[in-house]
């Protein structure tokens, strides 16, 4: 916190005081997985000193008036003597009970002369897209009000960003898994894909393999700060095999590897 010469309010005449800076604020926000991707406003309720209403955060009690300090005289100081083997020694301190300004005032009975009381406020923040866990906000202002007077600190807003059952996050890239039959892995097929946007077509060419990535371009988070610019959605292929078949289809499939030996066989 910082320190600074303080005048008191109402014509009470200069007091140096110690006014002190608010202190910053952390707090933990959960945002949705979707949300953060395209960006939203939240609301949250944040624990913090508030200035005191009775005294408008001055600390001082309204109407009181100035009293020269009994402790130093007026002087802001006090001296304190120590004795020593070599003699006394003399040591000068910030006066403990007028904090250095030689006089005294009634302090606000509200707020016992901090010039803050506790309480809370409800702040509403832009989530921008693309934001990510780990990331932090900061709103100017809207942490603790000062100590009598001081300047407010700043609210930080650490993001943690809530996991979504289908769709997991590196960075801008999205990933999500499609499970495709073995024949539409053979044969290829046009295929229906969850995406941030919605289902979109994606074509699965002949011959995929099980692991297989396929890459929808555009598909995935909005680089933060970047205009229009966003990552990769990658599919990752699982090919299904039937544990079981028909009689019909597994004579097929048998008819199919005859077809495939004898077409080895010829090309040896």
């Amino acid at each position: 916190s910082t320190s600074t010469s303080w005048t008191a309010p109402g014509g009470m005449g200069e007091r140096e005081s110690r006014v002190q800076s608010g202190e910053n604020k952390m707090v933990t926000l959960n945002v949705d997985f979707m949300d953060a991707v395209f960006g939203t406003n939240k609301e949250f309720e944040v624990s913090r000193y508030e200035a005191c209403e009775t005294c408008t955060g001055s600390g001082v009690a309204p109407g009181s008036k100035p009293r020269t300090c009994a402790t130093c005289g007026g002087k802001g100081q006090v001296v304190t003597v120590m004795r020593t083997p070599l003699g006394q020694l003399q040591q000068v301190q910030t006066c403990p009970d007028c904090e250095g300004a030689g006089k005294t005032f009634e302090k606000c009975s509200a707020c016992a002369g901090q010039g803050r009381k506790r309480g809370s406020r409800r702040i509403s923040l832009r989530i921008p897209p693309g934001i990510d866990s780990g990331q932090r906000l900061r709103v100017r202002g809207e942490g603790d009000a000062g100590i009598r007077g001081g300047s407010k600190g700043d609210l930080f807003v650490q993001i943690n960003v809530q996991s979504h059952p289908e769709f997991r996050r590196e960075g801008a890239t999205i990933h999500s898994d499609a499970k495709i039959s073995y024949l539409d892995a053979i044969l290829g097929k046009q295929i229906k894909v969850k995406t941030v946007d919605g289902l979109v077509d994606m074509k699965v060419p002949k011959g995929t393999q099980p692991e297989t990535t396929l890459v929808m371009r555009n598909r995935g988070i909005p680089i933060l700060g970047g205009k229009d610019n966003r990552g990769d959605h990658h599919v990752h292929v699982k090919v299904v095999i039937p544990k079981e078949m028909s009689e019909d289809e597994q004579k097929l499939l048998e008819q199919i590897r005859v077809l495939q030996e004898e077409s080895s066989t010829a090309k040896k």
